[in-house]
């Protein structure tokens, strides 16, 4: 199962968007590697990157989010360190279990939740706010 960004994704505001699209790319890396049956030595590779990743994307975002006086920022805080907390717990689940298919499976999960449901519910009012500004 693939899953990509398509426009409707899209917040408006190109250094969200492109972020976004390499978080979509990494996800997309780790359907591929499970169709080939992959997955296993994949997923420490994908559990390092969003851990990485996701701190710097979120840094930016909120950084961009002060900059621009969005009202939502704690919301949006608040929904990345729980993020943050349940990437932490699937890392510990992979370092206990040794990439289990239930480590596999909920990665995918949390990836796909995150991407689809975060964006379409949060960060693309980031966007509304911004067109709301320029009127």
């Amino acid at each position: 199962m693939s899953i990509a960004w398509t426009p409707n994704l899209s917040v408006g505001v190109e250094r969200i968007d492109d972020q976004h699209k390499t978080w979509f790319e990494k996800a997309n890396e780790l359907f591929e590697a499970g169709r080939q049956q992959r997955a296993k030595e994949y997923i420490e590779t994908l559990l390092n990157f969003l851990d990485e990743y996701t701190k710097q994307h979120f840094k930016d975002e909120e950084n961009y989010m002060e900059e621009i006086r969005y009202p939502g920022l704690e919301a949006q805080k608040n929904a990345h360190a729980s993020f943050v907390n349940d990437l932490a717990e699937l890392k510990s689940d992979y370092a206990k279990s040794g990439g289990n298919i239930l480590v596999i499976l909920n990665a995918n999960k949390m990836v796909i939740d995150w991407l689809v449901n975060h964006i379409r519910t949060m960060d693309k009012k980031i966007g509304d706010y911004v067109k709301s500004l320029d009127k």
